[in-house]
């Protein structure tokens, strides 16, 4: 039988049987359609993440208190291990590499305009931090060295708190904002940048001078973190270890202490949230797998259906000459055209999932490797889970074969 016939008589029966065809296939639908849409889903978070992280800034060093060991958040709270303005300004002075320090306390707190309020997180910055993190204004302006320097109450807002506390029409630029039952003029409106996935919201944050946070709002003297840009990237491992000799030097460590902060490059968190993406991909594709395994078996229980009910057909095809080549083709082919017509629905099944997440807040990637993959794994399953039915029928008796009723 050769191959274009065989499989030309295996779409026919598979036509035949329409609705226990549709019902093998399902397994196989789903299945496909679970892995495109999981590797879509972790390609795009991927993907919006790593643009998140280049968005804060060009040929940046992030620096903060505590190591790695004992992590920046316990570190911050306690009263031991702590980074000031004095650290990296040390660091803006005595490394050449870099070119600029942004310095910046961060903390929740509650806001007010007129009868509304809003919770959001509160930024304690330098004027260069529109600059170095690449956050331009949309209205109004950055407030000056000089505010800095006198503690003025002014700020700047994101996109999200201007939704949540003003109409649309209103222009927010001069008006009053109240921050911990302080008056701040706000004379700024900050770029929309978008959120993605559980990475942090740039457009719902509060700029207001780093003095005025620390001695004003808060009461504290020191910083949570400081963003430091290198003059190119083809120096950024040079500043790291510059920006260690320093901190360790005003730290005053030993030869024998570990470092008590620690310096992150954008390469770093793009791969950190990359392999904790890769993670619950790899977790969704498993799951997806073992439905394309039930669909298998789904497939290798109907074909032994198959073979005990057309035992007769068997027995007519070897008495008038069929090899037992032929029949082996014959169901396997079956086997594979379940599979692959399944394989086609579900690859449809998956890229509409993946155009229709985005809808409701998912980033999405198609990825074409996984659609190849797909297919490959659907015909890898109608062969696998098809062979044993196609030689149980391959096996029959002919004589036996034409007696059965």
């Amino acid at each position: 039988m050769e191959l274009r016939e065989g499989f030309s008589v295996a779409l026919d029966s598979v036509i035949a049987n329409k609705m226990r065809a549709a019902l093998t296939m399902l397994g196989i639908i789903i299945g496909v359609g679970a892995v495109i849409t999981a590797v879509s889903i972790g390609k795009g978070a991927q993907k919006a993440v790593t643009e998140r992280i280049q968005a804060l800034g060009s040929n940046l060093l992030f620096i903060e208190a505590g190591s790695s060991r004992s992590g920046p958040v316990m570190a911050a709270v306690g009263s031991s291990i702590k980074l000031t303005r004095k650290d990296v300004e040390a660091v803006e002075a005595q490394c050449d590499e870099i070119i600029a320090v942004v310095p910046e306390f961060r903390r929740g707190a509650q806001v007010k305009a007129g009868n509304k309020n809003w919770n959001t997180r509160i930024v304690g910055t330098t004027p260069n931090y529109g600059e170095v993190r690449n956050v331009a204004v949309v209205a109004g302006r950055y407030f000056t060295a000089q505010e800095e320097q006198m503690r003025a109450r002014v700020c700047l807002i994101g996109s999200t708190v201007k939704d949540n506390l003003f109409d649309s029409s209103e222009d927010p630029i001069g008006k009053t904002l109240r921050i911990s039952r302080m008056n701040f003029q706000i004379i700024g409106v900050l770029e929309t940048k978008g959120q993605s996935g559980g990475w942090m919201n740039p457009d719902d944050q509060v700029l207001i001078p780093l003095a005025t946070a620390q001695m004003r709002l808060f009461g504290v003297d020191f910083i949570n973190n400081a963003a430091l840009q290198v003059a190119d990237a083809s120096l950024m491992d040079n500043a790291f270890y510059d920006v260690e000799r320093v901190m360790r030097r005003e730290h005053r460590l030993r030869d024998n202490q570990d470092n008590d902060f620690s310096i992150r490059n954008q390469a770093d968190m793009v791969a950190v949230f990359t392999d904790t993406q890769k993670i619950f991909t790899l977790l969704l594709t498993g799951i997806a797998v073992v439905s394309l395994v039930v669909g298998g078996i789904g497939i290798m229980n109907i074909m032994l259906v198959s073979v005990t009910e057309r035992t007769r057909e068997i027995g007519v095809r070897k008495a008038v000459g069929a090899k037992r080549r032929d029949i082996l083709m014959q169901f396997l082919m079956e086997a594979v055209a379940l599979s692959l017509t399944g394989g086609f629905l579900g690859i449809l099944v998956g890229v509409g999932a993946s155009k229709i997440l985005p809808r409701i807040g998912f980033n999405t990637a198609i990825s074409l490797e996984s659609i190849g993959v797909s297919c490959l794994f659907a015909a890898a399953v109608g062969i696998i889970f098809g062979i044993y039915p196609a030689f149980r029928a391959a096996r029959q008796n002919a004589i036996v074969a034409l007696r059965y009723e």
